[in-house]
């Protein structure tokens, strides 16, 4: 067994909302980051993959718990770490020299080696020639390029990676991991353990040692997947694709759920950001392929990534249209019957299924039904949700259970008044 570089030991990191209430986003979180490894954080969005790494690197304090660096708390900016930005995060008025050498300008470090530290880490990524242009020069690639130079150009003892290819199109960001497993593979690269979030399966198992998967609302270590396979990899191995599934099935596992005899509510079952033409979409493509088809081979035939798909999967589960089934997602009869019936129909099939397992729909439908009226500022339920969500995430729930209301014709709302109104005569 290995050193460990990193130690994370029961973090919990909770935010304040704008009513002054606890929002959790982590909860309970250890693990080990060792000496000579490549480990992914894998999560829907909203598992707090992010904010435990800026925790990492020392950017944002837990609320409980403890991180270290070898032996210490990490309680500043962690100087073993240097990380990747998934926005490349460059300054735009800087030269590519200037902007790879910002941290060793901010190190200390005299000129004479500042210069060649910088153009050694611009000619380890592939960027001679480049030194002297700008960022609106360059592409996506070789912009994140410039963030991966600038990251190793200090030599940290940990690479730290928050989604640093999800900007770039496909070719681009294969092109991207296969330099990286490269450079990682040679003696003089360095850096020899990195930490990366992603929402792509497929990368995770693609780079990683280890996958850390976790689990939403909070933030949680869902399960460890790990990865024997040599460098590089076979990503049409059967091994491969095996393990590929087995990430699926760990994300669409209901068993961190909660204690089911408590009735949900909007806040601990949150409605996924889905719309009902994308689940819809999905619902027609599984029914065309006999009612359950496979989630890699479905992500992979539309091209979709791990933020894309969920949210269609997890709202298809939460109203009953579907179930998940060792990575397959199987039509349920009410989503065999949503899939293949008239609008009218569909409508009517949604709006019970929304009543039944959608608690901010079922709150709305039955504040109006009570409301005087039957009509209410949509500022009522804002208010409500900013309990137990951020501002943003508020907003964002309601958005989606206006359309989610809408579309079974439950109730209205007028955009202009921000008022939901139900019609008293609807069943």
């Amino acid at each position: 067994m290995t050193t460990a570089v990193i130690t994370v030991d029961r973090v919990t990191k909770n935010f304040t909302n704008p009513s002054g209430a606890q929002l959790p986003v982590l909860s309970n979180v250890s693990l080990e980051l060792r000496d000579g490894e490549i480990v992914a954080l894998l999560g829907k969005s909203g598992s707090g993959k992010s904010t435990l790494l800026r925790i990492i690197a020392g950017l944002v304090r837990p609320s409980a718990g403890v991180a270290r660096y070898r032996d210490s708390e990490i309680s500043a900016p962690n100087d073993g770490t240097a990380m990747v930005f998934q926005t490349f995060a460059l300054l735009p008025w800087l030269t590519v020299q200037q902007n790879v050498e910002l941290g060793l300008r901010a190190l200390g470090v005299p000129e004479p080696e500042r210069t060649q530290r910088t153009m050694a880490a611009i000619d380890m990524i592939g960027l001679d020639g480049f030194e002297n242009a700008y960022p609106k020069e360059l592409s996506g690639g070789m912009r994140q390029r410039v963030g991966f130079a600038r990251a190793l150009v200090v030599q940290p003892e940990v690479l730290l990676m928050d989604e640093p290819f999800s900007a770039l199109d496909v070719l681009t960001a294969e092109n991207l991991r296969g330099q990286l497993i490269r450079l990682w593979a040679q003696s003089d690269f360095p850096t020899r353990t990195v930490l990366m979030v992603t929402h792509n399966i497929e990368e995770a198992v693609q780079l990683a040692d280890r996958i850390l998967v976790l689990d939403t609302n909070p933030g949680r270590i869902k399960g460890e997947i790990r990865i024997p396979l040599e460098h590089p990899r076979d990503t049409r191995g059967r091994h491969f694709l095996n393990i590929v599934d087995q990430a699926y099935r760990m994300l669409t596992d209901t068993a961190f759920d909660g204690d089911r005899s408590i009735a949900p509510t909007p806040a601990t079952r949150p409605l996924p950001d889905a719309s009902v033409d994308g689940m819809g979409g999905m619902l027609d493509l599984v029914a065309a392929d006999g009612g359950r088809a496979d989630l890699p081979k479905l992500a992979g035939d539309l091209r979709f990534e791990l933020d894309d798909l969920m949210p269609l999967v997890d709202a298809a589960t939460l109203l009953g249209l579907a179930v998940t089934t060792d990575a397959d997602l199987e039509l349920t009869l009410d989503g065999r019957n949503f899939a293949e019936a008239d609008i009218d129909t569909a409508k009517r099939i949604f709006a019970r299924l929304a009543r039944t397992n959608a608690p901010l729909v079922a709150a709305i439908d039955h504040a109006l039904s009570s409301a005087p009226n039957h009509r209410l500022h949509d500022g009522f339920f804002l208010d409500l949700l900013r309990r137990g969500f951020t501002e943003d995430a508020a907003r964002r729930q309601l958005r989606i259970a206006v359309d989610w209301g809408r579309y079974g014709e439950l109730y209205e709302y007028d955009a202009g008044e921000h008022l939901l109104t139900r019609d008293p005569l609807a069943a």
